[in-house]
């Protein structure tokens, strides 16, 4: 048979392509988890949906011999109960759309597939209290619209719909950053719809072919059409504000009421994402939250059912390792210049004129030693000049000079003025 008019798959071939699909997503997760910067620039975007789909694929061979509908339920179960971060639950919504579209279907063609992505989109929105636009889910929809389009030319020929969605899904990818403003600065698509155009991309390719012709080759990434700005290089726009507790866990209980347990916790902090295992009624709940208080989570949560797989993670060392790997990933320089500013226009006026790292500051916006510090720790240098452009500030960065271990010099410009000068009058040679 020729792989490439593929009509329909049955279970079996269903599991083994996001089989596949989970393991070009673990060579593509180092680089996945490089360009996470949102919602929050932790580096672990491509790591946490590839613990999700390897649990699904597992659970999956529960399953085996059985139609594509009892595969795709159980690879749902599986992606809910083995979803880690925001990230990953998302996706275990998508396969809980997936195996509700799919319900009691041996087989799966072109069609059926466009309805399965509509159904997953839906699903996955549903899930978060504020869904954001140049993300994952951004890309599962525009990929759902391509299936449906795709599939009225090519009626039901499987494997051409599913060109159509990995298609969509890079040009979608690559989009992200005009709708995402934090991916712009950064000059980089969203880590998550990366994620999830490469799992695509992978399930195709055991279709096509390309499986066995790039079996250890890594999958080729979508590249923002965009510059980087350097001022989110150093990701200090994102120190002002602690991060907190990245909780996860399941809740197994009886007829649990989820549009009432989200409105609750929806005021405990941000992020949230709820997965669960049907649409009312569900006995099991899986929630991802971001919250200063993970203790009071935890316990409005034990009110409502049993709670399994409690992991809760300091977001802040997350960052600092963040930090390390983004600095690891800049081009070295003799003399890196950290400065101090705010607004758009003198962050451009400074990288235009050579600054490595602008920090936000300024006369009502003083920045902390230890925002200072992670800036001059992050500038790929030994050698690090700062500049604090204003009076109020020339004393706090005076303090970073016995805190760091690098060769800090701080020129004591008081004035923006008097900054720009100073980098007027460097010699970079």
């Amino acid at each position: 048979m020729n792989n490439t008019r593929v009509r329909a798959v049955d279970g079996k071939t269903f599991r083994k392509m996001f089989s596949v699909g989970t393991r070009w997503l673990e060579r593509a997760a180092p680089d996945i988890n490089a360009i996470n910067v949102f919602p929050v620039p932790d580096g672990d975007t491509g790591t946490n949906m590839l613990l999700t789909m390897r649990s699904a694929v597992e659970e999956g061979a529960t399953a085996n011999g059985q139609g594509v509908g009892a595969v795709a339920r159980a690879m749902a179960y599986g992606a809910l109960m083995g979803a880690r971060g925001n990230s990953g639950v998302i996706l275990s919504q998508v396969w809980r759309g997936f195996a509700d579209a799919l319900e009691g279907s041996d087989t799966v063609n072109g069609a059926e597939l466009a309805e399965a992505l509509a159904r997953a989109s839906a699903t996955a929105y549903a899930g978060l209290v504020h869904p954001v636009e140049g993300t994952i889910l951004t890309v599962l929809r525009d990929a759902a619209e391509a299936a449906r389009i795709a599939a009225d030319v090519e009626e039901t020929v499987f494997v051409s719909v599913l060109e159509a969605v990995v298609e969509a899904a890079r040009q979608s990818v690559a989009a992200t950053p005009e709708l995402l403003p934090v991916l712009k600065e950064a000059g980089v698509v969203d880590a998550g719809a990366q994620g999830l155009y490469v799992l695509l991309d992978g399930a195709l390719s055991s279709l096509n072919g390309r499986a066995k012709e790039q079996k250890d080759a890594r999958p080729v990434l979508v590249v923002a059409e965009v510059q980087a700005v350097q001022k989110s290089t150093s990701a200090t726009t994102q120190v002002e504000v602690p991060y907190g507790y990245c909780t996860n866990f399941v809740i197994e209980g009886k007829d649990i009421d989820v549009d009432k347990m989200t409105k609750r916790l929806a005021k405990m902090g941000q992020s949230l994402v709820i997965a669960t295992d049907s649409s009312s009624g569900s006995s099991l709940v899986r929630v991802h939250i971001h919250s200063f208080n993970p203790g009071d989570v935890l316990n409005f949560a034990a009110k409502l059912g049993t709670l399994h797989q409690i992991e809760v993670h300091n977001m802040d060392d997350q960052y600092e390792e963040y930090i390390k790997l983004q600095r690891a990933r800049l081009p070295q320089v003799d003399t890196a210049i950290v400065t101090i500013a705010s607004g758009d226009g003198l962050f451009d006026i400074f990288n235009s004129l050579g600054a490595t790292i602008v920090v936000p500051g300024g006369q009502t916006m003083n920045p902390s030693v230890r925002q200072i510090l992670q800036a001059v720790d992050m500038a790929p240098s030994d050698n690090v000049i700062l500049l604090p452009n204003n009076k109020n500030i020339v004393l706090t960065a005076s303090q970073v000079q016995g805190l760091s271990s690098k060769r800090v010099s701080v020129v004591p410009s008081r004035t923006i003025p008097q900054g720009v000068s100073a980098l007027l009058a460097f010699n970079y040679d």
